[in-house]
């Protein structure tokens, strides 16, 4: 068991991945890491490869959505311009409207750059984190949306894979 450790932390280390992404990888019992990104949005993120494979007809330089193996669970992540100018707070109270409208929200910080919503919504349970970037001209974000009944298995992985995650400033980083 030691031994199989070790493989998945120094297999999450040569991605390129922290140590505490790597123990959280070896800790969720997760074999190998997939890191995707976006070359002109500048994001990327690392994905447990055991758990979720991406959609086909849902991938894109903007975005990729990936679904778990059996189905049940999905992770969304993207980022875009934002076209109306919408502040973090005003984006915030769409997202919660559109998307989460009656949620049980269980933790949902906001900061000045990015915040957090994070629920259960029927039998689904939900992570989301939405960064501003560039002035608050880019939104990035990404989401992991899977059934309440398997939080003991998608809960630690969520914590892992916000640890990877690295919101976009454009190609360069420095939003040309």
């Amino acid at each position: 068991m030691a031994y199989a450790r070790k493989i998945v932390v120094a297999s999450a280390l040569a991605l390129g991945l922290t140590a505490a992404v790597a123990t959280a990888a070896s800790a969720a019992k997760l074999r190998e890491w997939t890191v995707i990104g976006s070359e002109s949005r500048g994001f990327t993120i690392a994905y447990p490869a055991s758990v979720f494979v991406p959609r086909g007809d849902a991938q894109s330089e903007d975005g990729h959505v990936l679904v778990s193996r059996d189905g049940g669970a999905r992770l969304v992540v993207g980022a875009f311009d934002n076209e109306d100018a919408a502040t973090l707070g005003e984006y915030r109270e769409q997202l919660l409207s559109d998307n989460y409208s009656g949620a049980d929200l269980d933790y949902a910080p906001m900061k000045r750059r990015y915040f957090v919503i994070s629920g259960t919504q029927g039998s689904m349970h939900f992570y989301e984190r939405v960064s501003f970037t560039c002035g608050g001209r880019l939104i990035n974000s990404w989401a992991l949306l899977y059934p309440v009944s398997e939080r003991h298995i998608y809960d630690p992985i969520v914590e892992a894979i916000a640890r990877t995650y690295s919101p976009g400033a454009g190609r360069t980083g420095h939003c040309d």
